[in-house]
């Protein structure tokens, strides 16, 4: 048996040890001696996330079916194993070899949301790898970032040697491929990156030059290495079925935030909401079929034990065939234990009649999501949902035995005002009221709870609102307590629950989310003062950021509150996610004039994804 990286002694000091010994059932083992590649995977973040998260697994699975590949494991250490190794001088270690992680080829980090950051730096500090690109020897592995935050590289350019746009099945093979041509032919790093950069979705930053103007925007952004790309397209797989997928999922030791087994039934969404980036940089829509589907349902549940199968996507009502794919799992696995579930789904009669079947509705609610509270504004975010759509599916909801609503929004939406955000209050009473209105007394199961919970807007890059203002924490908290007062005025107070996020955190990642090289300065600056695990509200440390900022010369302002006009420049214009920013302008300007644009099946809209000839785009075309 491999011996471990931490002692007993350290593994019985700290919480939850099983993150750090890696051995769970599914776990690849090879001979590090017998491959040529060495394939650290990391989600910057603790274990039972990480482990949650599709696209690692995926990946995983992917480059372990290479002989000559071993791709391993490594997550951020929880604060009281940092502290630990920080003082013994411990290196970070692959959960697999348990050997430390400067000893490999690659360091693949995955850029799943922009509040990690500061973790990417502990990472590479624990496995004693400088923090910056330039400063990285031949001795060092090629970090490579990849995931939705890659969409701007920007803030961190200076930390990565390079980064994967778009989705990892496509081009990675041949980027390995390159690594052990420019090994065999004893090339040094420099000459592996410009050989990268010519594979398609490749950005090098260090082969980039950025420059600004007086006011701060960026002047200018070009390659200044003849190998770089003037643009950087993204990857995208156009036959779902031609992709790999996992088999056999690895089954942690300790319970995880996702413990199921998890079929993507496809990628992309055709509804168009101009706040959402997923459903913008995923375009166009592909699903997978449903003999594929039903194959790896079969294998995953087989080979993991798993008492659960999610079926997973943007938004699951839209897979064409969830019908046929839902009454399989159903006649194969529910009467043997297994449960179904089924996010992501719009709530209609046919969800409804599946949920019910599927679902144990005592222990249930259920999830809308208006975004909205009045109709005016769900327009302007193009959300597609009427409020007689919302209450139809409410009153269903309630014959159906259900008693628990979840309503999700966002404050501090382009164009919102008073009336807007009272419309919280008032559509959460209507869907209550329709409780009290459709359920005779005798037939209650007590009161009707109806949940709402408001998230602050974030403009995100590659949306029709990357123009958009944001508010500040001020603004964002102004705006919860008109809404909150408003829920005290309902007659059935009672029945209803308010709860918003934290404003100054959400601030924070709108700056990381459009921010550019400048910013990797205050991220490198936070971390250095104690900043880590962000995304987590009992570590986050608002006070040493604005500190950084204040410390870096930079406005938070400049990167949230400031209007942007549509000719500015902006970071991640370099990237072509396949919608053009002709279509996001239009998006935009209809935003403004609150116009609804058409779903994908309903009316093409020309936004790009088109080129890439696959997908709902051509639906009707064969």
């Amino acid at each position: 048996m491999k011996k471990l990286a931490l002692t007993d002694e350290i593994l019985l000091s700290i919480q939850q040890p099983a993150r750090y010994i890696g051995g769970e059932v599914n776990m690849v083992k090879k001979d590090p001696s017998k491959v040529d590649i060495r394939f650290a995977m990391c989600f910057p973040d603790v274990y039972e996330i990480g482990m949650s998260h599709l696209g690692m697994q995926i990946l995983y699975d992917m480059f372990n079916r290479r002989e000559d590949v071993y791709c391993e494991r490594v997550f951020s250490p929880w604060t009281d194993l940092d502290r630990i190794m920080r003082e013994k001088n411990i290196a970070l270690f692959a959960l697999e070899s348990q050997d430390p992680i400067r000893s490999f080829d690659f360091l693949g980090i995955t850029l799943q949301y922009e509040m990690c950051y500061t973790n990417i730096l502990q990472v590479l500090e624990l496995s004693e790898i400088p923090l910056h690109a330039c400063d990285r020897t031949e001795e060092d592995p090629i970090v490579i970032g990849g995931g939705p935050c890659a969409y701007n590289p920007e803030p961190l350019a200076d930390f990565f040697d390079m980064f994967y746009i778009g989705e990892g099945e496509t081009v990675y093979y041949q980027l390995m491929d390159c690594y052990k041509e420019n090994k065999s032919l004893g090339g040094s790093r420099h000459d592996f990156l410009e050989k990268a950069a010519e594979i398609p979705g490749i950005y090098i930053p260090s082969f980039y030059e950025v420059s600004y103007k007086e006011d701060g925007t960026i002047e200018s952004f070009h390659p200044i290495n003849s190998h770089a790309k003037p643009a950087v397209t993204k990857e995208l797989v156009v036959s779902m079925d031609e992709a790999t997928y996992i088999e056999k999922p690895i089954v942690p030791f300790i319970k995880i935030t996702q413990d199921r087994v998890v079929l993507e039934i496809m990628r992309g969404c055709i509804r168009g909401c101009r706040f959402c980036q997923a459903g913008c940089v995923y375009r166009p829509l592909r699903e997978h079929s449903l003999d594929y589907l039903k194959d790896h349902a079969y294998k995953m549940l087989k080979s993991t034990g798993h008492e659960e199968i999610s079926l997973s996507s943007l938004s699951s009502s839209d897979y064409t065939k969830l019908e046929g794919l839902v009454n399989f799992l159903m006649e194969e696995f529910h009467g043997k234990g297994v449960n179904i579930s089924l996010p992501s789904l719009r709530i209609d009669a046919f969800s409804l009649d599946v949920m019910s079947k599927v679902q144990d509705v005592k222990k249930s609610s259920l999830t809308f999501a208006p975004e909205a509270g009045s109709q005016r504004l769900r327009d302007v975010i193009n959300k597609g949902l009427t409020e007689e759509v919302i209450l139809k599916g409410a009153a269903d909801a309630f014959h159906g035995g259900w008693n628990r609503v979840k309503l999700y929004f966002m404050l501090g939406l382009p164009t919102e005002t008073v009336e807007d955000m009272e419309g919280i209050a008032l559509l959460s009473e209507k869907v209550a009221e329709t409780y009290y209105d459709e359920i005779p007394k005798e037939e209650r199961h007590g009161r009707v709870q109806v949940v709402a919970s408001s998230s602050f807007f974030v403009p995100k890059p590659f949306t029709p609102f990357q123009w958009a203002r944001m508010c500040t924490k001020e603004e964002f908290l102004e705006r919860a307590a008109v809404v909150k007062q408003k829920f005290k005025e309902m007659k059935n107070y009672k029945s209803l629950k308010y709860n918003w996020h934290e404003a100054d955190l959400t601030v924070l990642e709108g700056v990381l989310a459009r921010g550019d090289r400048k910013v990797g300065r205050v991220v490198e600056e936070a971390y250095k003062n104690g900043a880590l695990y962000d995304s987590w509200s009992e570590s986050f440390r608002n006070e040493i950021w604005m500190k950084a900022f204040e410390t870096c010369g930079l406005s938070v302002d400049f990167y949230t509150t400031r209007t942007r006009s549509l000719d500015e420049v902006f970071p991640w214009d370099f990237i072509d996610a396949g919608v053009s920013k002709e279509f996001l302008k239009r998006e935009w300007n209809e935003a403004v004039a609150e116009h609804v644009t058409p779903n994908c099946r309903q009316k093409c809209s020309a936004c790009g994804a088109m080129k890439f000839k696959g997908g709902v785009c051509f639906e009707n075309k064969n």
